[in-house]
């Protein structure tokens, strides 16, 4: 297999904005190159110009030197082009091998769908991948890091010439993106073109050879992998020098007493948890993907039951049954899952930041406009959410955005406890800057913070305490002057490890 993939001068107008602008540059087969830039810099939208989705304004694209121009993703996919959005594509209440050969089931002789070769077939890609799943269960009773590995095992299915991830690993552990890295390499070496969009710069380090770097819709250079650093990048992203993000935070250093205290909180995912989160302080919860964490603050929240433990919540004990209790006490929860548990994608951004106090807003039974207004306009403001209007349906919003105005939505509830689950998955280097900020501005004023985060630099960078968890355990919890990333990854692996490691 080879060939080449040039995109010359592409174009995208959207009413009164101008989303791509120009954009030129070729990839060969047997490489892997990288689409970076901050949220809105025309990833996406040029991917959906390459998958059919979009058509372009302008310019056009060539794959082996004919030009194509796709009216929908079915003449994409015939041609040999596979995309796996960040966001998935999958029907959750059909099977694995029923996603997998979505739109083409295999027929027997009979003209019948041929469910034995459909799950055979499957099982081959499940052993290559190394999975745990069958290719007869449920996707929707899959965790969200295997329901995105359907996602690529149905592109990776049919074959194709060329593929483009975009945030592939987002909901991934490390062995998953170790085997998906694998897969990837094979596809490189099979002379596949190979398109990666990713915001975590160890992972473009690591798989690619180039990385074309965009910014507001525009192309700003190519950089050869081997030969540019992580501040060289973020540079040409940003347009400016970010500095040690974390080292220019303005802290809190007025901690309170004490706004929630959970004693030996057991689930059926989690045994014996208990700590505490002062008012003021942001508390960390760090462990591998199936640690509990989660799971934990989603009993504490009321989404989730308890079997037994005491939650102990602005010195009264309390034991939420649904979200909507612990929103009363004074609880808010941006989830880990924007799509599908935080935002309501048609709705707009001042529904979605006045969804959790529409009580509050109703006069004699009816909405008072003008109050949802303020508020929107509030959060809008204080979050610094870019858009035009507060009309704007939320999904059309960069993941970033999307973000921000669910922590408008939270802070609109005034809470004393705000719990943040992977509150930058996703998200571009300038946005997670400004989130960063947000967390430590809700911290001074007087709210405590519990953040959920896989990425350690952002644990040890904004948290007061670090409660580190295995296996639905706590293994142990560090101060942030004492924290390291090999303390907390020893105590993160301390259970598997037989118990073994150092406190």
């Amino acid at each position: 297999m080879g060939g080449t993939l040039e995109f010359k001068n592409i174009t995208k107008e959207f009413p009164g904005v101008k989303a791509l602008d120009n954009i030129s540059f070729k990839v060969n087969a047997g490489e892997v190159v990288a689409m970076v830039g901050e949220n809105g810099a025309g990833k996406s939208t040029l991917l959906k110009v390459l998958n059919g989705d979009y058509i372009p304004t302008s310019g056009q694209y060539l794959i082996d030197g004919k030009e194509c121009n796709f009216q929908t993703p079915q003449e994409a996919i015939k041609a040999g082009v596979g995309i796996i959005y960040q966001e998935r594509q999958i029907v959750p209440y059909l099977s694995v091998a029923e996603n997998v050969f979505m739109e083409e089931m295999p027929i027997n002789s009979a003209g019948l769908i041929d469910y034995k070769k459909a799950n055979k077939q499957t099982q081959d890609i499940l052993d290559e991948f190394k999975l745990p799943f069958k290719p007869t269960d449920r996707v929707k009773n899959l965790s969200v890091a295997y329901q995105q590995m359907v996602e690529i095992m149905k592109s990776y299915r049919r074959n194709p010439k060329i593929i483009a991830f975009d945030e592939p690993t987002a909901s991934l552990s490390d062995t998953e993106i170790e085997t998906l890295f694998e897969i990837i390499d094979r596809m490189k070496k099979g002379g596949m073109i190979i398109l990666y969009v990713s915001h975590r710069m160890k992972e473009i380090f690591q798989i690619t050879d180039r990385m074309i770097i965009m910014k507001d819709g525009t192309y700003v250079d190519t950089l050869n992998t081997a030969e540019t650093t992580e501040a060289e990048i973020i540079k040409k992203m940003v347009g400016r020098d970010l500095g040690d993000v974390f080292n220019n935070l303005e802290r809190n250093h007025k901690i309170g007493a004490p706004v929630l205290r959970i004693e030996n909180l057991t689930n059926d995912y989690v045994h014996d948890v208990s700590f505490e989160v002062r008012a003021g302080e942001i508390v960390g919860l760090a462990g591998l993907v199936g640690a509990g964490r989660t799971e934990t603050m989603r009993s504490v929240y009321g989404a989730d039951p308890i079997l037994r433990g005491t939650i102990i919540f602005d010195g009264e004990e309390i034991r939420p049954v649904t979200p909507a209790d612990a929103i009363k006490k004074g609880m808010a929860l941006c989830p880990e899952d924007r799509k599908y548990e935080g935002i309501i994608g048609n709705g707009s951004i001042k529904k979605n930041i006045s969804v959790s106090i529409l009580k509050e807003l109703c006069k004699f039974g009816f909405i008072d406009r003008k109050k949802e207004i303020k508020i929107g306009q509030v959060g809008i403001t204080e979050f610094n959410v870019k858009t035009t209007t507060m009309d704007k349906e939320i999904k059309d919003l960069s993941g970033g955005n999307q973000q921000k105005v669910l922590l408008a939505r939270s802070v609109a509830t005034k809470p004393k406890l705000l719990i943040l689950d992977e509150p930058t998955k996703g998200i571009d280097v300038g946005a997670k800057t400004e989130i960063y900020k947000m967390t430590c501005d809700m911290a001074k004023k007087g709210i405590g913070v519990v953040l959920i985060s896989s990425e350690l630099t952002e644990v040890l960078g904004l948290c007061d305490r670090i409660i580190v968890m295995c296996q639905g355990h706590i293994t142990g919890e560090l101060s942030r002057e004492e924290a390291t990333d090999e303390k907390i990854l020893t105590l993160a692996m301390k259970d598997m490890l037989g118990g073994q490691g150092n406190d």
